[in-house]
C-alpha cells in the first residue's frame, strides 16, 4: 500500500471517526471531535486539523493535531495519533511523518515541531522537550464476568479487593459533573497527593474546564467514608480517594486522582477502582487504561506501577515523541531548556 507517496489532506469530523473505527481498537478520546471543546478551554490551546494520509485511494492513517504554544514557540500535539488505518510498520510509520512534516512546513509554519505517537525509537524522532510520555501501561478487559475479571488481577490485588468490599463505612459515588465548590474538597486531596509523591499539579481551573468541556465523557469517582451519628445515621461521607476517567467509544481510561493518607489505610484506592469497573461495564465499556506505569522513558512513574501491576498485566504502548519540522529551531529549544534547567530556573 504505501509503496506510493502518501497524500496529506484536510477532513471533516465524521469522516475522521469513520476512518479511526476501522481499526482494532477504540478511536482514543484524545483523538475525537469530543476533545476540541476541552482545547479551546484551556489557555495557549486550540484544535487544528484533522487530516488523512492515504497511499492512492486507501487510507493509511488518521490524525488529530492541536496547537499549542510554549514559552516562546509553538507547535502540533497529536494526543494519542496517529490512529492507523493499516498495519503500523516502522517503514509506514517514517513515511506518514515525512508526509506530515512536510505537510505542516507548507500549512503552518510557524510549528517548531509536531508531537505524536509511535511504536518504536527511529532517526527522526527526540525525546519530548518537556512533559511526561509513558510507553507501558495496564488495560483491563471488562468483557468478561465479574469473577473473571477478579482473576485477572494479582494474588494481591484480589486480596485487597475482597477485603475492602466487607468495609460498610466506605462507598464509592459518581459524581459526574461536580460543582466547583464540591470539587474544592477533591483538589484538597490532590494536593496531599502532589506533596506525597513530588509530582506538580495545575491550578483547579483545569481540571474543572475538563470536567464540564467534555460533559459526558468525563466522569468523576469519589470513594467516600461515611459515619454513624449518635442517632444511627449515616452521615455524608468525607472524601479520600477519588479519580477523573474519561469514556469514550466504549473504552474508559483513568486521566486524574488523587488519595490522602486515610484512603492508604483502607485500601479506598483499590475499592473505588474496583467499582469503577464494574459500573461502566455494566455500561457497555470493554476496557480501561489506568494510564501508564513505570519504564526507562517513564522513570517518574515507578512510584504507581506496583500499585496498577495488581489489577493485571503491564502491556507495550505507543509513547509520544517529537519530531522536528524546524530542526535549527528545535535544536536551538533543547540548549535553552538545558540551559535553563541547569541554571535552575
Amino acid at each position: 500500500m504505501t509503496a506510493l507517496p502518501l497524500t496529506v489532506s484536510e477532513i471533516g469530523d465524521q469522516e475522521f471517526v469513520d476512518l479511526a473505527r476501522r481499526a482494532n481498537h477504540p478511536v482514543p478520546i484524545e483523538q475525537a471531535p469530543v476533545w476540541d471543546a476541552y482545547d479551546e478551554a484551556v489557555e495557549g490551546r486550540a484544535h487544528w486539523r484533522r487530516l488523512v494520509l492515504k497511499a492512492g485511494d486507501d487510507a493509511v492513517a488518521v490524525i488529530s493535531l492541536s496547537a499549542y504554544e510554549g514559552r516562546g514557540f509553538r507547535y502540533l500535539w497529536a494526543r494519542h495519533g496517529p490512529v492507523w488505518v493499516a498495519e503500523q510498520t516502522s517503514a509506514r510509520a517514517k513515511m506518514v511523518r515525512r508526509a506530515l512534516v512536510a505537510y505542516v512546513k507548507a500549512e503552518a509554519p510557524w510549528a517548531a515541531f509536531i508531537r505524536l505517537h509511535a511504536a518504536t525509537a527511529d532517526s527522526d524522532l527526540r525525546e519530548l522537550l518537556q512533559t511526561v510520555t509513558y510507553d507501558r501501561t495496564v488495560v483491563i478487559d471488562l468483557t468478561p464476568d465479574e469473577e473473571a475479571i477478579l482473576g485477572s488481577f494479582s494474588k494481591t490485588g484480589r486480596k485487597k479487593v475482597r477485603r475492602t468490599l466487607r468495609d460498610t463505612d466506605m462507598v464509592v459515588t459518581d459524581e459526574s459533573g461536580i460543582s466547583a465548590e464540591d470539587f474544592a474538597e477533591l483538589y484538597e486531596i490532590y494536593r496531599e497527593t502532589a506533596e506525597r509523591d513530588g509530582f506538580g499539579i495545575f491550578p483547579i481551573e483545569v481540571y474543572l474546564n475538563m470536567i464540564e468541556a467534555l460533559g459526558e465523557n468525563a466522569r468523576v469517582w469519589v470513594a467516600r467514608r461515611h459515619d454513624t451519628g449518635p442517632d444511627g445515621d449515616r452521615k455524608p461521607g468525607r472524601a479520600v480517594s477519588w479519580i477523573i476517567s474519561t469514556v469514550y467509544d466504549n473504552a474508559g481510561c483513568d486521566v486524574y486522582g488523587g488519595s490522602n493518607a486515610e484512603a492508604f489505610a483502607t485500601n479506598a484506592a483499590i475499592r473505588l477502582k474496583w467499582e469503577i469497573l464494574l459500573r461502566l461495564k455494566a455500561e457497555g465499556v470493554t476496557q480501561y487504561d489506568l494510564m501508564g506505569v513505570g519504564s526507562e522513558r517513564a522513570p517518574t512513574l515507578m512510584g504507581v506501577r506496583d500499585f496498577k501491576a495488581q489489577f493485571g498485566e503491564i502491556v507495550e504502548v505507543d509513547g509520544a515523541w517529537d519530531v522536528p519540522v524546524k530542526p535549527l529551531r528545535y535544536r536551538a529549544l533543547v540548549w535553552a531548556l538545558k540551559l535553563k534547567r541547569a541554571l535552575g530556573r
